[in-house]
């Protein structure tokens, strides 16, 4: 009895606590905007196509985030890539920030009908491409837009997730199950309630800085280290 108490009141736990928070969040927002992303790409393709191609790139989006999860940690173990890791981070950070001013700026009802014709396109369904105003494209010139889409999500995705879980494997793991599992079922249920509470995609994007700055921190400390200078004494080490 003891030592469950000891676990669940420990210091490793509580680290491993709050990962796992970051982690759900951080899945949660991104796989919203993947249900958006996704369906602005196959918005160029027929009505019957778009199903196939958007399945198509899912279970492509399965297998890039496998690889990237399979190399992200060892590749962030290299001196120097967890910095610029958390630079590239931050970059993701700054477009979630424009998009969030920009559905803020603008017209409510029209950001709500713009996002509901993405969803359901992301379905299969929706208007035809001559009725959004825009020009067909060939099945696989839609299907490398929505694949490129996908990788760029991915690799959001997993290095976010390996950003916050990367001290603990189990929740890294976790997590990448979890964004395939809400990228596949939940997307389109989660951007609605990312566009219908806007505070969540908030906390989210707090949550993805802190994550990202936590991890040009722990970068910074290791190439000083690397390279023999002397960390600045008034400020605490990294670590991992």
């Amino acid at each position: 009895m003891d030592l469950i108490t000891n676990f669940f009141t420990s210091p490793e736990f509580t680290s491993q606590l709050v990962a796992l928070g970051q982690v759900l969040m951080i899945d949660l927002v991104l796989a919203g905007d993947n249900a958006v992303a996704v369906g602005l790409a196959a918005a160029a393709l027929p009505v019957e196509q778009r199903r196939r191609a958007i399945l198509v790139g899912l279970a492509a989006a399965v297998i890039m985030r496998i690889g990237f999860a399979l190399i992200t940690v060892q590749l962030l173990a290299i001196v120097g890539l967890l910095l610029a890791g958390g630079f590239l981070l931050l970059w993701v950070c700054w477009k979630m920030w424009r998009e969030l001013q920009e559905q803020r700026t603008h017209d409510q009802a029209e950001s709500t009908e713009e996002m509901e014709r993405a969803l359901a396109i992301e379905r299969g369904e929706g208007p035809s491409p001559e009725e959004l105003g825009i020009k067909r494209k060939t099945f696989g010139a839609a299907l490398l837009q929505i694949m490129i889409a996908d990788l760029t999500m991915s690799l959001d995705n997993v290095l976010a997730v390996a950003g916050a879980a990367h001290e603990h494997p189990w929740i890294m793991v976790f997590g990448l199950m979890l964004s395939i599992a809400l990228m596949g079922v939940a997307a389109t249920f989660i951007a609605r309630l990312l566009n219908r509470h806007r505070w969540i995609a908030y906390v989210g994007l707090v949550i993805v800085v802190f994550v990202a700055l936590r991890m040009i921190y722990d970068g910074s400390y290791d190439v000083f280290l690397d390279l023999g200078w002397a960390w600045p004494t008034w400020l605490p080490a990294g670590g991992h």
